[in-house]
C-alpha cells in the first residue's frame, strides 16, 4: 500500500520524515546505478533512479525565481547558545520582472537585535547568504532558467562570503554530490560512490503527495554507519513528469576544526506553467575556527507568479 502524505505536515518541523521499512520489502540491485535499493509496490526503477541522480528540475525551479515577478514572505532568526531569539528580520519583498531584468522591492521590514550592523550591512553569514539568493542587488539583467550543462559549481578562486554562497548553493540545488573547498567533508557528500553504498540504505517507494501521484526516493544511514554527513534525504517526484515536488534533508559533522548541523525542507508545484519553489525552511548550526558559531534559520514562502 503506498503512503499518504499530508503536504502541510511534511514542512511542519520536527515532523518525523521516515518509519522504517515495512514487512515484505525486497532488496534489488539497479544495474544503472549499482544502487542497492529497497523497492517497493513494483515501481520500475531502472529509467526513475537515473533520472533522480541527474535531476535538473530541483535547481531549474530555483533559477525560474530569476526570470518571473513574484511575491515573498521571509523571515530569518539568529539565537544564542540557550536557543533564544538574538537577533531577527521579517520582510514581505516584490520582485519585478521587467526588459530580461529583475529587480527586488522591500515592501515592508521588520529587525531585531543586531541582525544589521551601523552602515545597514548584514551582520551575520546567513542575511547576506539569503540576500545573495533571493535578492537582486539593484537591477540584475540577461539571467536564464536553463540547466542543460550548467550543474557544475566552482568554487576555485573565490573567498569569502562568495565562497559560502556558492557552497550554499551546492547544499541546496545539488544534494548528495562532492561539495569542494569544505574542509574534510567535500567527499563524504557524494551518496552514490561505492563507498556510500556501505554507509546508506535506499529506498524507492510511490506515494500520493496533496494532489500528485509520484515517487518517493528516501537515503538514511545505516545502524552504525560512521564517518556519514547526510542524516537523512527525501525526494518527492511527480509520477508523470518526474519534476521534484518536495526535498528535505539533514546534514551534520563535527570535527576539532569545523561541525555543522543543517535541516533544509522545500516544497515546489507548478505556477503558469513552471515549476517554481513555493515554501523554503532551513534551520542550521555552524562553527568554523576564528569565525565563531553562527544559530540561524529562515523560512521563505513564494506567491503570485507572473
Amino acid at each position: 500500500m503506498s503512503q499518504v502524505i499530508n503536504s502541510a505536515d511534511s514542512l511542519r518541523p520536527g515532523f518525523n520524515l521516515y518509519q522504517g521499512l515495512r514487512p515484505g520489502d525486497t532488496i534489488l540491485e539497479n544495474q544503472n546505478l549499482s544502487l542497492p535499493v529497497v523497492i517497493i509496490n513494483s515501481v520500475n526503477s531502472g529509467q526513475l533512479l537515473r533520472r533522480i541522480k541527474n535531476d535538473t528540475t530541483f535547481y531549474k525551479a530555483f533559477k525560474t525565481l530569476h526570470v518571473v515577478s513574484y511575491h515573498s514572505n521571509n523571515h530569518i532568526e539568529i539565537y544564542n547558545k540557550k536557543g533564544k531569539v538574538k537577533a531577527s528580520y521579517k520582510s514581505e519583498a516584490e520582485q519585478l520582472r521587467h526588459n530580461n531584468c529583475r529587480t527586488t522591492k522591500i515592501l515592508h521590514q521588520e529587525t531585531t537585535g543586531d541582525f544589521f550592523d551601523r552602515k545597514g550591512d548584514y551582520n551575520y553569514t546567513i542575511g547576506d547568504m539569503f540576500a545573495g539568493l533571493f535578492f537582486a542587488k539593484g537591477q540584475v539583467c540577461g539571467e536564464t532558467n536553463i540547466v542543460k550543462g550548467n550543474m557544475n559549481f566552482e568554487t576555485s578562486g573565490l573567498s569569502g562570503i562568495n565562497k559560502k554562497k556558492e557552497q550554499l548553493k551546492m547544499l541546496f540545488f545539488n544534494p548528495g554530490r562532492k561539495i569542494p573547498g569544505i574542509p574534510f567533508i567535500g567527499d563524504k557528500l557524494d551518496l552514490y560512490d561505492q563507498d556510500a553504498l556501505k554507509k546508506y540504505n535506499y529506498r524507492l517507494d510511490t506515494v500520493t503527495y496533496g494532489n500528485h501521484h509520484g515517487y518517493e526516493f528516501t537515503i538514511t544511514p545505516k545502524p552504525g554507519a560512521h564517518g556519514i554527513v547526510i542524516d537523512y534525504m527525501r525526494t518527492i517526484f511527480d509520477a508523470e513528469t518526474l519534476n521534484v515536488l518536495y526535498r528535505s534533508y539533514s546534514l551534520s559533522y563535527k570535527a576539532g576544526i569545523y561541525d555543522f548541523d543543517v535541516k533544509m525542507q522545500v516544497r515546489l508545484d507548478m505556477r503558469n506553467g513552471q515549476l517554481v519553489p513555493i515554501q523554503l525552511y532551513y534551520k542550521g548550526n555552524w562553527s568554523v575556527v576564528l569565525k565563531g558559531r553562527e544559530r540561524s534559520s529562515f523560512s521563505a514562502s513564494f506567491t503570485d507568479f507572473n
